[in-house]
This record gives structure tokens, sequence and C-alpha cells, in this order.
């Protein structure tokens, strides 16, 4: 089941357990968030809104979006400007649509991940998990020692010999 809602002055089709980017909205990560502008829970259409629907979502992060390039040009004229912003996002993990006469739960776990850090791990630059950084228990006096590999250069080629001087008697010589 799906629901349609309006927030930031556009429409998102959700379904629960989606996780979807909104316009920024006020809270703090792993707050819940209502939306009661729901426009359509499953085939139930509201006029202009479905009556007692409500839908659940958990706030992750709020961040910048994709940069915007404006670029602005006159022809033949040498006016060129080149512009740019960032808009203020939120990233939600929808938990539960109520009403409608249905009443749908996500039954994962929310994970407060931000992307920030994902794209981090992907490049190797964060520990897989805080918990795995901070608990370490690793005694350095019974850790076994781990000894460099020893790489052995492959011979070198011999140099191909030189060709002798040519011998050419000059007409100071002769």
């Amino acid at each position: 089941m799906y629901a349609v809602i309006k927030t930031g002055g556009k429409q998102y089709r959700v379904a629960a357990g989606d996780l979807i980017k909104v316009e920024k909205l006020a809270g703090e990560p792993g707050e819940t968030v209502k939306f009661n502008e729901v426009l359509m829970v499953g085939d139930v259409i509201g006029a202009p809104l479905v009556d007692g629907a409500v839908v659940e979502a958990t706030l992750i992060e709020t961040r910048k979006g994709e940069k915007v390039r404006i670029f602005k040009k006159t022809r033949r004229q040498g006016y060129r400007r080149t512009n740019g912003h960032r808009q203020f996002e939120t990233v939600l993990r929808v938990t539960s649509i109520l009403g409608g006469g249905k009443d749908i739960k996500w039954d994962g776990t929310v994970s407060l991940t931000t992307k920030a850090e994902l794209n981090a791990r992907a490049r190797n630059l964060a520990p897989r998990s805080l918990a795995a950084a901070l608990d370490t228990d690793v005694d350095l006096d019974t850790a076994p020692v781990v000894e460099p590999a020893v790489v052995e250069e492959a011979p070198k080629k011999k140099a191909a010999p030189k060709k002798a001087a040519a011998t050419t008697e000059t007409a100071d010589e002769a």
C-alpha cells in the first residue's frame, strides 16, 4: 500500500520503508515526523485530504543537496556569469501509514547512518562501525606481529652492446 503526501510544496508517493528526500524540515536525527496532509491512501482519494490519515517517518539527516549550476550568457557580447546553489534537504525513512481504513507499519530498523559516513566508508576513510572502532580489546604484547612481505626484485636486463664507433679517416689524418 502507498500514500501520496504533500510537503514543501511538492507531492511524494511513499510506501512503508521508503527512503525519501524532502525540503528541509525542523528536527533532530532520530525524531519522528508526522505528515497530516495525505492526499491519497491506496485507492482512497481525499477531497482534498483523506480524513484522519497520517504518514509517520523518522528523520535521518538534514544535509545540503546536489549543486545546481546557474549559467547566464549573452551571445556575441562577452557576457558570461556562473553561479551555484545547494538547497538544504531532509532525508526521511517512512515507518508507517495510518488511515483510510488501513494501517501499514514497517518492521525494519531505521539506520541513522548519514550519506557522508557511507561515502567515507566507501573510500576506506572511516571505520566500519563506531562501536568496533572504540571497543577494540587488542593487547599489543600478545597480538601477533605481521612481518612485511619481502619482495624480490626481478633481475635486470643486460644492456645491449654498444656499436663500435666507425673509424673514418678524415682529411687531416691522411
